[in-house]
């Protein structure tokens, strides 16, 4: 029961690319209906785990441990993956890429981010964390025609190999150290020699391979050309739901197995978290791809959410700024998922048989040629600010109240003057949109599909209800992380 949603996603997969070979052509779109219909059976999987074992359990001789931690994750990762499969379907057809294999790759990558979040061994938070990534470094690079795209996952896959050998390296010294591959075993040893200096090689070389898979300064260097050359709804994909992975790694390793080095690696975290906002910020100021912008912003978030670690660093476990810094971070991954992949879904919709639709020049207009998506897309560019009653100002809120409560003033007087910067390139994009002419000849209205519209629906409810109504989503993380209600 434990592994069910991921051995039936595994089951979907495969089935995509046998039923593939029998499809058509011009019936290829039922491969996203598998998939979809996947997700939605995975989900029903994850629920099925959450009654019949409300307060989890631990599995495989102890490697797996799916709590409420991990099921949150869980449903954070199938819900991206929906919206990503809605918005897929178009755009593969302009691009005449409507392959199974895409589909099967974003369910196995699904699988892998599974592995990373319900892991407590480091062999399995390894294997789910290459299966993750293998398929990511594919589906970057699916435009077979497209040079920006291969050159993308070429960097991609170079550098992530790259951190991938660090990063097992790191957990090979602690398995040396500690004689398990259990987290909870490396825990106990953390606690014994929390001054040994291979101890602390280990912990630093760890995490610079997690720094990379979160896309934090100075490790960031992939992030603006994957995201400019992967497929637009894949882009978005990367932003969020391989974000979120990354984080549930960082924080089952930290938490579960390295707790005892906070002295070690808060100030790592300060030192990190300040070059993170000031790059991603500074870079994002003069970007006239949105993509692009858009990476960098998705930096200069990770910059924000590591703060909250820096709060937790420095506090008791026991502590309130301890807890709501965790709640920040989880309640920030949950809101930039829905408005993340609101505003890569307007940008897909722009993808037109002439008209890439990736430059700021093409968002030109917007309003006069789709209306309802320009509204949206504002909606969704005035939560990343962090503009209330968006549901983005909630995440900030929890991290800005975790350093407070933890005596970092400096520091979250920093996070809210960076906040303005990230005000001012997302109005930008807004001016493009509202304030500026349609170039001549793309006057007319846009097409949008029946999926586009669901996915931009389905993000802009969520990113309205979480910040009119954010109690049922408080309540859920609260949930998820066995704090009182």
């Amino acid at each position: 029961m434990l592994m069910l949603p991921m051995v039936e996603l595994t089951i979907f997969a495969l089935g995509i690319l046998l039923i593939d070979l029998l499809v058509p052509r011009n019936l290829k779109w039922l491969n996203a209906l598998g998939a979809f219909a996947g997700v939605a059976f995975a989900a029903v999987c994850v629920w099925r785990i959450q009654v019949s074992l409300p307060n989890g359990a631990r599995g495989f001789y102890g490697s797996l441990f799916v709590d409420r931690f991990a099921m949150y994750f869980w449903y954070l990762f199938l819900a991206s993956a929906a919206i990503t499969i809605l918005t897929s379907v178009r755009y593969l057809d302009l691009e005449d890429e409507q392959h199974g294999e895409y589909y099967a790759l974003i369910l196995m990558s699904v699988v892998g981010m599974m592995c990373m979040a319900a892991g407590v061994d480091i062999v399995l938070l390894f294997i789910g964390l290459e299966l993750m990534a293998i398929s990511i470094y594919v589906l970057v690079g699916f435009l077979r025609r497209d040079r920006r795209s291969n050159e993308a996952a070429l960097k991609y896959l170079l550098l992530g190999a790259f951190s991938s050998g660090i990063f097992a390296y790191g957990l090979s010294l602690l398995y040396g150290l500690s004689g398990s591959t259990n987290l909870f075993a490396i825990l106990q040893m953390a606690a014994r020699e929390s001054r040994n200096p291979i101890l602390i090689i280990a912990l630093l070389t760890t995490l610079v391979g997690l720094l990379f898979k979160i896309a934090a300064v100075p490790f960031h260097q992939w992030a603006p050309d994957a995201y400019e050359g992967a497929p637009t709804c894949i882009t978005g994909f990367m932003s969020v739901a391989v974000k979120a992975a990354a984080w549930a790694l960082l924080l089952r390793i930290l938490i579960f197995g390295l707790l005892p080095m906070q002295s070690v690696y808060t100030p790592v975290f300060v030192f990190v978290a300040i070059a993170t906002m000031t790059g991603g910020n500074l870079a994002a100021l003069t970007q006239t791809n949105t993509k692009r912008l858009l990476a960098y912003s998705s930096i200069a978030h990770v910059g924000y959410m590591l703060l909250a670690f820096v709060a937790m660093g420095s506090s008791s476990i026991t502590s309130q700024a301890f807890a709501d810094g965790l709640k920040g971070i989880l309640i920030y991954l949950l809101v930039y998922t829905f408005m993340n992949l609101g505003v890569f879904a307007v940008i897909t919709s722009l993808r037109q048989r002439n008209v890439i639709g990736d430059e700021l020049d093409d968002l030109a207009g917007l309003y006069q040629r789709a209306p309802v998506e320009a509204v949206l897309m504002l909606l969704f560019l005035l939560s990343l600010a962090g503009i209330p009653p968006a549901a983005g100002f909630l995440g900030k809120y929890y991290i800005f109240l975790s350093l407070i409560e933890s005596q970092h003033f400096w520091l979250a007087s920093a996070a809210v003057l960076y906040a303005l910067f990230g005000l001012y390139y997302y109005l930008r994009i807004a001016n493009a949109m509202f304030m500026r002419e349609a170039p001549a000849g793309e006057s007319a209205r846009l097409p949008i599909t029946l999926a586009m519209r669901t996915a931009v629906g389905i993000a802009a409810l969520a990113t309205i209800a979480i910040g009119v109504y954010p109690d049922p989503f408080i309540r859920t993380v609260n949930w998820s992380l066995g704090l009182r209600q």
